[in-house]
């Protein structure tokens, strides 16, 4: 909902009713993850949620919805390619009427969204209870209710946990909220701030990497101690800009298992203090500028330094995926490679030269 929340909000405040088609449920090949959405109001139509496999079905549905309902799509031997998803997936889209009277909540998630803030929105899709039944949870309190209070609190705690791991996804519950049941199925779909992008030295190759992570749907910071480098002009696609030493502004900072750090100063006087710092956070990934040579110095300051094997295991260095990138963009997408590789488990190889299933469970958290 996230990517069309602007669209959306501008309907909702200006009282308009509209249907709302969210991807709640994904198996094999489908080709949009939970959470992606599309509206339709009349002919207008933001957002996809299948990359256009079933997007003419789900707009008929949509555009005359007047209840929440369920709809599953997958490959039909008759109708694969008028209705089906041709590339073998299945997927389960819930379609709900929205206006100020069915979700007035809209307005204060959407806030929480654009001020970076934690939110979920927890939603009945199946079961015995009412589909479309909608409860809203923040870090410290909750709004609407799902029908029962003992499932209230069942999904308040449930969706703290997927916020705080940036997970969205179904959970399953008894009919009276039991925990060890599976008869009601709950989407919740977490909208946590997005996962930082940590980039450090202020050099052509930093600003390829913001811009790609940007792209990625990072939060990117970069961060240098030399104010003639670090500016906003020089780095238009970063959140932020930061004129500080590397290491100090590190340790100043929350830093979770989602966070990306590149450290592309390949400088000592900059990336051993940091890197002593970012291999003892609980970063995601923290990776190194450098050729080899450049590698086997810094990992013998850094055991100088006091890092034990188990901390330096953690570094990827040289950076990236082996693409044979040299320019700065192309180092850029070589870095985003190896993120998008860690994050869904891929190989690294060519598609065409692998057999088995495309998409694969995330181990990194996505953005």
């Amino acid at each position: 909902m996230r990517d069309v929340l602007p669209e959306i909000m501008r309907w909702w405040k200006s009282g308009h009713r509209f249907g709302l088609a969210t991807v709640v449920g994904t198996w094999s090949s489908a080709p949009r993850p939970p959470g992606a959405a599309m509206a339709v109001r009349g002919e207008e139509v933001v957002g996809s949620v299948s990359g256009g496999c079933v997007e003419g079905a789900v707009y008929e549905l949509a555009a005359e919805i007047d209840q929440p309902v369920l709809q599953r799509y997958g490959v039909s031997d008759d109708d694969a390619f008028s209705v089906g998803l041709t590339c073998g997936g299945i997927i389960d889209i819930l379609v709900e009427p929205i206006s100020m009277e069915t979700f007035p909540e809209l307005g204060e998630v959407a806030a929480a969204i654009e001020a970076r803030e934690p939110v979920a929105v927890a939603t009945i899709i199946s079961g015995p209870g009412q589909v479309g039944a909608r409860r809203i949870i923040w870090p410290e309190r909750s709004s609407g209710t799902l029908g029962l209070e003992r499932l209230d609190e069942a999904v308040d705690d449930d969706a703290r946990g997927m916020l705080a791991q940036g997970l969205t996804g179904i959970r399953h519950y008894g009919g009276q909220g039991e925990r060890r049941l599976d008869d009601l199925a709950v989407f919740v779909h977490s909208f946590a701030p997005a996962p930082r992008l940590l980039v450090f030295g202020a050099i052509d190759f930093a600003a390829a990497v913001a811009r790609v992570g940007k792209f990625l749907g990072y939060h990117v910071t970069v961060c240098d101690a030399r104010p003639i480098f670090a500016t906003a002009k020089r780095f238009p696609d970063a959140d932020e800009v930061v004129v500080k030493w590397p290491h100090d502004f590190l340790a100043s900072v929350r830093v979770d298992e989602r966070t990306v750090i590149c450290v592309l100063t390949h400088d000592p006087k900059f990336d051993v203090p940091l890197l002593e710092v970012a291999l003892r956070t609980d970063a995601g990934y923290v990776g190194a500028m450098g050729s080899r040579r450049t590698h086997e110095d810094r990992l013998e300051r850094l055991r100088e330094a006091g890092l034990t094997d188990a901390e330096l295991a953690r570094l990827r260095s040289p950076i990236g995926l082996d693409l044979g990138a040299r320019t700065p963009e192309e180092t850029a997408v070589s870095i985003a490679a190896e993120l998008i590789q860690l994050r869904w488990g891929g190989t690294g190889r060519p598609l065409s030269s692998t057999t088995g299933r495309i998409h694969h469970e995330s181990s990194l958290g996505a953005p």
